[in-house]
């Protein structure tokens, strides 16, 4: 009978925090998004806020 491995090779290490996109000087839809990010994070909607740095990530590529 063949064995199968269902653990990992080692432990998972984390990175430090990642710093948020910052919004786009000018761009109404980067200040949109930043508002609405703020938003997020005064109701402790931290799921919003990975969200929404998603966003302000993509959109900021196409500066």
């Amino acid at each position: 009978m063949r064995s199968t491995q269902t653990t990992m090779y080692g432990p998972v290490e984390l990175g430090l925090p990642f710093r948020p996109p910052r919004p786009a000087e000018g761009c109404g839809v980067c200040a949109a998004l930043a508002k609405q990010r703020a938003e997020a994070r005064e109701h402790g909607d931290f799921s919003a806020v990975t969200d929404l740095n998603v966003e302000i990530a993509a959109h900021g590529k196409g500066h």
